[in-house]
């Protein structure tokens, strides 16, 4: 059973409209209890009083005033890049209090596109947070993979020393959040036999977080069309009753031609802007590929060509001469869209991706600029996670913290008028 009903909830499940609710509120016949910014909700308790008790408080409706969060609430954040997992949390509601990165040139992004955004540039193991506790909810980062020491018995924070999730657990350990999230690479789940993100869930559970079973979030599901995943290592803080729930994924991949060309995602086509090229024989090569092929759709004499030593290894090695459909998703992107391993071409046009290609791949909007040289900016796009999948994690966030509140403050009102 919920803990409670917003006022949209309420009028379904009563069959009245929200006028009558609040009409019912203001004569005493069905009182709300008003949180900020003029929040109403409606306890089971109160509602049982006007029904009888039917069971019409087993269901569970959610609407959108659950992701509209009540308060303001707070994120810092560690190897924050280019800002696709800040900003697609911005998006959902959540307000970036500090980000911390290395790269000069994502640093210079970041300033550029949000000039109010705390910006904190230098290695992480130089950085202090203890400034942040108590005015932080949320603790995030993307942490590279990294093995630990397994010299004792029992691992703790220390033996993570020399990692940089060592550092993002010192983070946690020092602004003390409601709710930290880990980023990473879907191949964190078999690093080390497994073994790594097992003494990552140990290490959170020893700072005070009850650790959910990681997910692997599939970004094509999440209107990113880009078949990128990602894992998410979600962990609350014990004693406090979050209900955090990884979102739900979508039916349906969305295809490249939504990320290029006007539709569903974007307004307008892809802006023109610079991008890297190929070489003479290589667009002769890349020529012969239809969209959707790769280099097994090449006459066998230019395959041996192209492929050199690989050719007579096994495996399929779909990423090599790899020209994207229109109506598929693209493949995971690069820190190159022209790394011979892992092409990324475009379906009509014999070239790599451009950088708003790029971008809109990992559905950044159009006027978010990327600082530094070409390189830079695709380094920072490919490492970036796509905007839209943070916005459905962030949209989450904001759901479990309001539920969470909300009990915090009917079990205040209760206590104070018991």
């Amino acid at each position: 059973m919920k803990s409670y009903y917003s006022l949209s909830e309420t009028a379904e499940l009563l069959s009245v409209s929200k006028k009558t609710l609040r009409r019912w509120d203001e004569n005493g016949k069905l009182k709300s209890i008003r949180l900020p910014n003029k929040y109403r909700i409606y306890t089971p308790e109160s509602l049982k009083e006007l029904t009888m008790g039917k069971s019409i408080f087993e269901i569970d409706v959610i609407d959108e005033n659950h992701y509209t969060p009540i308060k303001p609430y707070h994120v810092l954040e560690l190897f924050a890049g280019a800002g696709g997992l800040a900003l697609g949390l911005e998006k959902s509601g959540l307000h970036c209090t500090m980000l911390n990165e290395i790269d000069k040139w994502a640093c210079q992004t970041l300033r550029e596109n949000r000039p109010n955004w705390n910006v904190v540039e230098g290695d992480v193991s130089q950085v202090s947070f203890k400034e942040y506790k108590g005015k932080v909810d949320i603790v995030t980062g993307g942490f590279p993979c990294q093995s630990f020491s397994y010299a004792g018995k029992k691992l703790g924070l220390e033996d993570a020393r020399g990692t940089l999730f060592y550092e993002f657990a010192r983070a946690v350990k020092e602004v003390e959040p409601l709710i930290c999230v880990g980023e990473n690479v879907k191949g964190l789940t078999s690093h080390d036999g497994g073994k790594t993100l097992e003494s990552m869930i140990q290490i959170l559970d020893e700072l005070g977080y009850d650790v959910l079973e990681p997910k692997v979030l599939k970004a094509a599901y999440f209107n990113v069309p880009q078949k990128r995943e990602r894992l998410f290592l979600v962990g609350v803080k014990k004693g406090c009753i979050i209900p955090f729930q990884y979102p739900l994924p979508n039916p349906e991949m969305l295809p490249l031609k939504l990320a290029l060309k006007a539709g569903e995602l974007y307004p307008t086509d892809v802006p023109k802007s610079p991008g890297q090229s190929y070489p003479g024989r290589k667009k002769e090569i890349m020529d012969m590929i239809p969209p959707g092929g790769y280099w097994r759709d090449l006459p066998e004499d230019i395959q041996k060509e192209y492929m050199l030593k690989s050719y007579y290894l096994g495996g399929g090695k779909t990423g090599m001469a790899r020209r994207i459909s229109w109506d598929e998703p693209c493949l995971t992107l690069t820190t190159s869209p022209a790394q011979k391993q892992t092409e990324r071409c475009h379906p009509d046009e014999t070239r790599p991706f451009t950088v708003r290609e790029y971008a809109r791949i990992q559905t950044f909007p159009d006027d978010w600029k990327f600082m530094g040289s070409i390189n830079q900016q695709y380094k920072q796009i490919g490492n970036a996670v796509p905007v839209n999948l943070s916005y459905a994690l962030g949209k989450e966030l904001v759901r479990a913290l309001n539920n969470y509140f909300i009990r915090e403050e009917i079990k205040e009102r209760f206590q104070n008028s018991a």
